[in-house]
């Protein structure tokens, strides 16, 4: 099934995953929200729990090893093109991920990856895919 144009919605993940007081996010590489920052994320493939998609696509992007907790929220990223037609649909189910090893390192997706605080997400020079700062709230201790 193509990610542009979907005869119907695609079922991703998105890995939050934490350290100390930061949250871990990459810049994402390719469309949608190509230069913006985000959760490291992707599709759920046949066979696979949300669970294993959000950890296969946390390490296929970053490396990194972690531990998948729960879902956390689910949203839908609908964007249409010029013309109203729905170009992509996704359906995120938002996995809360603790930070077990590793060092993070920009592959597959992203092109650069980083932690970040509550303060450096809030930053308006950082441009963010939509929902991150809610989400990065949620998991998160309040400043």
């Amino acid at each position: 099934m193509p990610r542009q144009y979907p005869s119907h919605p695609l079922l991703g993940v998105l890995a939050l995953v934490t350290r100390d007081d930061r949250v871990l996010m990459v810049l994402r590489a390719k469309e949608p929200d190509k230069g913006k920052w985000g959760f490291p994320g992707g599709l759920v493939e046949l066979g696979e729990t949300v669970l294993a998609a959000a950890l296969r696509e946390l390490s296929e992007e970053t490396g990194l090893v972690a531990e998948a907790d729960k879902v956390v929220d689910v949203f839908d990223v609908i964007t249409p093109d010029a013309g109203g037609r729905v170009r992509y649909h996704f359906v995120l189910n938002v996995v809360a991920c603790r930070w077990l090893a590793g060092e993070a390192v920009a592959a597959d997706d992203a092109a650069d990856v980083g932690w970040f605080s509550l303060t450096e997400i809030d930053d308006p020079g950082l441009v963010c895919s939509s929902n991150v700062g809610r989400l990065a709230r949620m998991a998160l201790p309040p400043r």
